[in-house]
């Protein structure tokens, strides 16, 4: 099976949808590409993903996931990569926001739309966070 998804929002809530849905594929042995565009960058910046903001409001849900075990955005990130989760980081949005590739994880590759449509178009699942 191959999943593709497409994050572009870089907060703790999509961080999570992302990074559960990808390792749950990959843990099932799905072949998994996750495509990295605009504030979605931030999930797999060196420092940004230490620090993804949580929807105003909903500063308590960090108490819950602390009292779940629920690994941090961290400990999801590295066991993505682990199990083989291919990261693409959207070369335009790279451009547009001065980020270079050493700015991002180790493993995390650099591409464009075109990238992520040769991967994407003999998905079983495409998502977008």
């Amino acid at each position: 099976m191959k999943v593709a998804i497409i994050a572009s929002n870089g907060g703790a809530f999509d961080a999570y949808k992302v990074l559960n849905i990808a390792t749950a594929a990959a843990a099932s042995d799905a072949e998994v590409e996750v495509f990295f565009t605009f504030e979605g960058l931030n999930m797999i910046h060196k420092e940004g993903h230490k620090n993804l903001p949580l929807p105003e409001g909903k500063e308590h849900y960090q108490e819950g996931f602390d009292q779940a075990n629920v690994p941090s955005i961290p400990e999801l990130v590295e066991t993505a990569n682990d199990l083989g989760v291919k990261f693409i980081a959207c070369q335009m949005t790279m451009d547009v926001m001065n980020l270079k590739k050493e700015d991002f994880v180790e493993g995390t590759e650099v591409g464009g739309a075109a990238t992520y449509l040769g991967f994407a178009k003999d998905a079983d699942v495409s998502l977008t966070f």
